[in-house]
This record gives structure tokens, C-alpha cells and sequence, in this order.
């Protein structure tokens, strides 16, 4: 499969920040749950600014569909029904992609009159209306809500293209420390396949959401151990039937992913270790 051409990579890029119908998120992480409770266990997040398919509505929840195909209910407050005629957020036009792990949005140009109208996460897109020639350090944006913000040049990107594989690398470092989150697929907090999903995103790949089916995934091909690359996927579990974490393999026999083995962070582990070497059970190289 490879790494899509420029114009492909970022059309499923906008589409993961606006799918075509239903819905716009204005929590900047919402959770996804697997019934319509707040009892129910997190099975994936959505972030500010998504567009994501209503699919069912149950008393005060609404079951959802997320570009990456990835289904769960989610609390009616979450989210913003698109108006009759209303284009995606964020599809088109200007839009600005947060580059920063968190940035903070403002009611005006200025970090000290008030506090930030909220912080969003890594990833999310805005929709750009001005750039005040005043203003260099700032743009305006329209937030899904239609009320106005402003946010640092410094926190965004208004160019964002599909990284190398060796920035990719380094750009999994800049998460080191971040917390783990079961059900995490966001800069305020991973789970592993979010953590790896939103790598190759980043590189230009569309990876399914979970472990087991990245594992699987057609777009994938087995690798030996003992021929490893950086970049590779690593897979761990009782057996290949029944992976339950993974990872990306950086080289010299390390590989990061997001875990809560003795620490729950981002972290940097050896292959070397007992308890890794014991649970490795796949390796996967994207073709």
C-alpha cells in the first residue's frame, strides 16, 4: 500500500478531522462508549472539530461513526448536528492543523486578559477566517459552534504534509510521558493503537484502529524478528490469535508504544526485556 500520494494522504486526513455527514465534535476529547452509559467501557475518542455519521439516537445519547469506520455512542452535548445544506468543518477553505501536543484557544489575540476559551489536542483542525497583518503571532478561527477564537501561529500548521518515515520516528518521541488511556486517541492520553494509528496517519497510512485488526490489515506484511527495521509494528499477546497491545519498533532493539506496563505513559521499551520478549508474537512492516 505505501505511502499515499500528496493530494490523497490529506484529503483522508481531512476526512478524519470532517467525514461527510451527521455531526461536528465540540468537546475537544470526547469519548466513545460501547453502550449508550456512561458505565459502559471507553472503546475510542473522537476529537474537537471532527465530523463523524449519526447513526442511532437513544435518550440523550447518539451512536456514532468516525471516519476510520469505528462506531460508539457518544452523549448528545458532545456533539453539533450539521444544519440541513451545512459543509463539513474544517473540509475546505483555510484551515489550520494543530502541530503543538495541546494548544489553547483565545477570545482574542492575547494570552494574558483572559483565560483560554479551551485547549484542544494534537491534530485538530480550524477553520481559518483572518490574518490580521496587526496580529503576525495570531490567526482567527471559526470554532464549530461559530463562535470566533484565536490561536497561536506557533501552535499550528496551515501546510501540514505526510512525514518522512524518519520524522515520523521522531515525532513519536515528542509524546514520551503522555498518560495512557484505555480508549485513548488523543494527545491527552493513548491507548497503543491510538498511539500507532495516529503515527502512520501522520505518515501517510491509514491503519485500522485496534491492534488485533492492524495486525491483520491487508496493507501490512509479516516480518521475521530477526529483520527488523524502524517503522516496523510489533504486536504482543498470548498468542497471534490474541494480540492485545502493540507497538513501533525504532531500532537497536527499542521500540515505543503506549502502555501501562510499570509506568502507564508513553515510554520506550527494550524487546530485550523478559516481559516483552515473552509476549511477542507478531512483527508487521507497512507495505
Amino acid at each position: 500500500m505505501g505511502v499515499y500520494s500528496h493530494m490523497g494522504i490529506w484529503m483522508a486526513v481531512a476526512l478524519f478531522a470532517s467525514a461527510h455527514a451527521g455531526a461536528v465534535v465540540v468537546r475537544p476529547v470526547a469519548n466513545m462508549y460501547s453502550r449508550p452509559t456512561r458505565d459502559a467501557d471507553v472503546v475510542s475518542q473522537a476529537i474537537y472539530g471532527a465530523g463523524v455519521d449519526r447513526l442511532e439516537e437513544e435518550s440523550g445519547w447518539t451512536k456514532i461513526r468516525t471516519a476510520d469506520q469505528y462506531t460508539g455512542w457518544m452523549p448528545v452535548e458532545d456533539l453539533r448536528p450539521l444544519r440541513s445544506g451545512e459543509r463539513p468543518y474544517a473540509a475546505s477553505g483555510k484551515v489550520a492543523q494543530v502541530d503543538s501536543l495541546f494548544a489553547h484557544l483565545y477570545r482574542e489575540p492575547d494570552v494574558t486578559r483572559h483565560e483560554p476559551l479551551l485547549t484542544v489536542p494534537f491534530e485538530t483542525r480550524l477553520e481559518v477566517v483572518a490574518e490580521p497583518s496587526d496580529q503576525p503571532r495570531w490567526l482567527q478561527v471559526r470554532l464549530p459552534d461559530d463562535r470566533p477564537a484565536w490561536v497561536q501561529r506557533g501552535d499550528v500548521l496551515t501546510d501540514p504534509r505526510p512525514l518522512s518515515l524518519e520524522e515520523m520516528l521522531a515525532l513519536s518521541k515528542r509524546f514520551l510521558g503522555l498518560p495512557y488511556t484505555w480508549g485513548g486517541a488523543s494527545s491527552f492520553g493513548f491507548d497503543c493503537s491510538g498511539f500507532t494509528q495516529m503515527l502512520y496517519r501522520r505518515h501517510g497510512v491509514l491503519l485500522p484502529r485496534d491492534a488485533g485488526p492492524q495486525a491483520a490489515w491487508e496493507g501490512v506484511q509479516p516480518v521475521d524478528r530477526g529483520h527488523l527495521r524502524p517503522g516496523d509494528l510489533l504486536f504482543f499477546g498470548s498468542s497471534a490469535a490474541h494480540i492485545t497491545h502493540t507497538g513501533l519498533y525504532l531500532g537497536g532493539g527499542q521500540f515505543i508504544n503506549a502502555t501501562t506496563h510499570i509506568r502507564p505513559i508513553v515510554q520506550i521499551c527494550d524487546l530485550q526485556d523478559p516481559h516483552w520478549t515473552r509476549l511477542l508474537v507478531a512483527c508487521r512492516r507497512v507495505k
